[in-house]
């Protein structure tokens, strides 16, 4: 009887410790499960702090888009179809001022407006061109074209300009000094005659684009044009004034055409920036 006590007993303390191990073991993990648990809470309160900053930057740079988005949308208007900005406006406003109103009067919209003040101030500015029967002045719109006779700037075949030419390409780059706005186009024309072969210059192409070079590069060595302004371009005799069939017309196709050109674009973004 003793014996199966003891035995009883025997088991009894076997079976306590195991239980207890596995208490020991089962609440170390409920421990490290704890830890872990806390670890992810105090990332997850970090990446929503993160978040949240984050969040309140762009909505600061959406509010401050939407500020400057208002802020130009009010500042631009709408007139006869095109857009332009309340300076720009005040500035066309004060140019049209110094226009006659008679002039004006058949102007419908802005765009008829902006051509014909261009218009009268590129006239007053050709005032002191005298048209002779070496330089014809012509103004169609907004644009002015000069043509100068050949014997006024090259001599016979040569692309090298003559001292005659200095008092009309003074006037003309002081009228395309004058406005900030204006390009100019050189064209060189010529007549039909051919060239021999031997010659430098081997045709009426390379003389057309040579003067017309040559005078860009006058204009802008001795009367400070801007290069940016200047545009050279060689016709040869395909663009006559008259059939080449005689000396006499033969001689008015040769000849150099001035082309004043007014950058609209140019002229509204000068007018923002004189505001």
């Amino acid at each position: 009887m003793k014996r199966i006590t003891v035995i009883v007993a025997l088991a009894f303390l076997m079976t306590s410790c195991v239980s207890k191990k596995k208490y020991t073991a089962l609440e170390q993990d409920n421990g490290e499960l704890k830890s872990e648990l806390t670890k992810t809470k105090v990332e997850k309160e970090e990446l929503e702090a993160k978040f949240d900053e984050i969040q309140a930057r762009v909505d600061n740079y959406n509010s401050k888009i939407n500020s400057l988005t208002e802020d130009n949308n009010a500042k631009l208007v709408t007139v006869d179809g095109v857009v332009i900005s309340e300076n720009q406006k005040e500035a066309l406003r004060e140019t049209l001022k110094n226009v006659p109103p008679a002039y004006m009067a058949t102007a419908k919209t802005l765009k008829d407006s902006m051509n014909l003040a261009v218009q009268f101030n590129l006239k007053k500015s050709m005032e002191n061109i005298e048209e002779d029967d070496d330089i014809n002045v012509n103004i169609e719109e907004t644009v002015v074209m000069i043509s100068i006779s050949d014997k006024m700037l090259f001599k016979s075949g040569s692309y090298n300009i003559s001292d005659k030419a200095n008092d009309i390409l003074a006037k003309i780059a002081k009228i395309v000094n004058s406005e900030e706005s204006l390009d100019v186009m050189i064209e060189g024309h010529t007549d039909d005659k051919a060239f021999v072969s031997s010659s430098a210059i081997k045709d009426n192409w390379d003389l057309s684009v040579l003067r017309a070079t040559a005078v860009v590069k006058k204009l802008q060595d001795k009367y400070n044009v801007a290069p940016e302004k200047l545009i050279a371009a060689g016709r040869s005799f395909y663009q006559p004034l008259v059939e080449n069939d005689t000396k006499e017309n033969r001689a008015t196709n040769r000849r150099t055409r001035v082309v004043i050109l007014p950058n609209i674009d140019k002229f509204f973004a000068l007018m923002a920036e004189k505001k």
